[in-house]
């Protein structure tokens, strides 16, 4: 069974304490709507190994344009693609190599999860205009109060991580696509959006689309380590797409890059948008080479910001990207990824 009270809390940070004992979380107190909630932040897995983690600091997607829009408040969402939910697979917030193992605490500066989380939470304790927004499982509201800053009743949300991709076991039940957790922090005045995503390592990429569970198909540890037939990601990469033609009828274009060693066949491939439309795609992109793909029907791409994903012949998604409305506005030019 997925999560059963998937939701974002969006609020005002105004306290925090570290992560520390044999359940490590940071913990965030946050206050939404005259209400108070507590956002527990998993620094360390059950297991003891570390835990992977990506800082966008300077987030560009187009669910912030959602999220901006959004009261402020606790608001549950529907783990599916039309609601204001995470996948960091299907909504292409990543890719894998880029999620890096780090220890919940270690002598020196800025080299442990309780820094990273503590240095955007800060940040945004100290500007009034700031908000952060909390995906993840709700609990409360509880007849006690509070077990860290005190506040009744006691509620909050925590999962702050992906929820999909577990291994048999204690957790599988919480797979399921469309749930993920996440910290995304707004500094109005500054017209920035700054994430924090986290991963456990015994968790899958690549997952079923409509369990969550684990799939065939692996990823690399290093980042500096090429893509295989074994571990896909980025074999064919997504550099550029046209959102916004000017000509009529629209011309829509997606360009793809083929790094690897050699010609790969792209028969039974398809390009998908946000909303699970595909095309097929047929032919050979050469070693090296570029291929501009015009999308054809039911497959399209908005012009309100989307996104955009390739699949081989298995459905394994190999690369994907994402675009905002701002980006797609001008008609005519090519957005690179």
């Amino acid at each position: 069974m997925p999560l059963k009270h998937y939701s974002v809390l969006k609020g005002r940070p105004i306290a925090m304490r570290f992560g520390t004992g044999q359940s490590p979380h940071y913990q965030v107190h946050v206050v939404a709507d005259n209400a108070d909630f507590r956002i527990a932040v998993n620094v360390q897995s059950a297991d003891g190994s570390e835990v992977a983690f990506l800082v966008r600091s300077h987030f560009v997607h187009p669910i912030t344009d959602h999220l901006a829009a959004l009261p402020v408040g606790l608001h549950p969402q529907p783990p599916k693609p039309a609601s204001i939910a995470l996948d960091f697979i299907r909504g292409n917030l990543m890719q894998p190599q880029e999620m890096i193992p780090l220890p919940l605490s270690v002598p020196g500066p800025d080299n442990d999860l309780n820094e990273k989380l503590d240095q955007f939470v800060q940040r945004a304790l100290s500007n009034e205009s700031a908000m952060v927004y909390a995906f993840g499982e709700t609990w409360g509201p509880e007849t006690k109060a509070d077990n860290y800053f005190g506040f009744r009743p006691g509620r909050g949300i925590h999962d702050i991580h992906m929820n999909q991709g577990n291994p048999r076991g204690k957790f599988s039940g919480d797979n399921g696509p469309w749930q993920d957790g996440g910290l995304v922090f707004e500094f109005p005045d500054q017209k920035l959006w700054t994430a924090v995503f986290l991963k456990f390592q015994t968790q899958a990429w690549h997952t079923d689309d409509k369990t969550g569970d684990p799939i065939g198909g692996g990823t690399p540890t290093d980042p500096t380590t090429p893509p295989t037939g074994e571990m896909p990601d980025g074999l064919v990469r997504i550099i550029a797409a046209l959102v916004n033609a000017v000509k009529t009828p629209e011309r829509e274009v997606v360009t793809l890059l083929n790094t690897a060693d050699r010609d790969i066949d792209l028969t039974g491939w398809m390009l998908a948008d946000k909303q699970k439309n595909k095309m097929v795609l047929s032919g050979k992109i050469a070693t090296g080479g570029t291929l501009a793909v015009v999308v054809q029907k039911p497959m399209e791409l908005s012009n309100q910001g989307g996104i955009i994903s390739l699949l081989d012949e298995r459905g394994i998604k190999i690369h994907g990207v994402a675009y905002t409305k701002a980006q797609a506005k001008n008609p005519g030019l090519t957005i690179p990824f």
